[in-house]
């Protein structure tokens, strides 16, 4: 397979090159993968206090959020009330409609658009993988797939967030598994942490996907794409598993969405590492 990968926000193609570098290789040492990098179109400063953390300029996102706080939802999660199911978690942060700015919608149409010309002008792409506001993308790109063609066989995403859609009143709404019947039907890999802050909006991907062919793994760690040559040893282990029964059509995942995330236990049918 041939993987386009998308950046998270404040990243770029040359960094998330570099940040994925050990998976990537890992992979195709292993002769399952090879990989492909697209940016977004809007340039734009790391958060205050945070110039170096992302790596070297220049630094873009494929939604220009200039005029947002960074970090809000951060802020806000730490006060959430336990016990809500990943859905209920992400509408407590969803944005009214009204707030949604038809300049914002042009962005998200845009950057869809580019995303899938790169796709279509390398007839090698048969899959994506996309990490935080990549992940989105990717998942928003895989949404449309299911609606209208597929191209794409198999979708990575690290630290997941679920697609949004355009609604035929105009709107742009984020598909959730309670509201909606299984939005991306490919086979799918999700990898989050059960450390990081925002693992309710990864498993509210996981959860709008065909329970029949995603998997989930914990690695334990926070909001990033793990490098260290066990996690990467193992997550590429568990990948090739994967993807070789999805090429066989004997992929099951864990038959149901998940509601309760406060507890990620081996008797879950979710591949952990968590405890390790």
């Amino acid at each position: 397979m041939k993987f386009l990968c998308l950046p998270g926000a404040y990243g770029s193609a040359k960094n998330f090159s570099v940040q994925l570098g050990p998976f990537a290789e890992h992979m195709e040492k292993r002769g399952l993968a090879t990989f492909t990098y697209a940016q977004g179109e809007h340039e734009v400063d790391p958060p205050a206090g945070w110039e170096h953390y992302f790596g070297s300029r220049p630094l873009y996102r494929f939604l220009d959020a200039s005029e947002r706080d960074a970090f809000e939802a951060l802020r806000r999660v730490r006060q959430l009330p336990r016990g809500l199911t990943p859905e209920a978690t992400l509408r407590l942060f969803e944005d009214k409609t009204s707030s949604v700015t038809e300049s914002f919608k042009k962005q998200f149409r845009t950057a869809l658009d580019r995303i899938r010309q790169v796709i279509d002008e390398d007839p090698e792409i048969d899959a994506i993988l996309g990490y935080s506001e990549g992940a989105m993308l990717a998942a928003s790109i895989l949404y449309e797939e299911h609606q209208n063609w597929v191209k794409d066989q198999f979708g990575i995403f690290f630290s997941g967030t679920p697609p949004l859609a355009m609604e035929p009143d105009g709107s742009l709404v984020a598909k959730l598994a309670d509201e909606c019947t299984s939005a991306i039907d490919i086979p799918t890999f999700h990898v989050f942490g059960s450390n990081d802050p925002l693992m309710y909006s990864a498993v509210a991907l996981y959860n709008v996907c065909n329970q029949d062919t995603a998997t989930l793994w914990d690695h334990g760690l926070g909001h990033l794409v793990p490098r260290d040559a066990e996690t990467v040893s193992e997550l590429g282990g568990i990948l090739q598993a994967v993807m070789l029964k999805a090429d066989k059509g004997l992929i099951a995942g864990t038959d149901t969405p998940i509601t309760d995330f406060t507890d990620f236990s081996s008797e879950s049918g979710i591949s952990d590492r968590s405890d390790k």
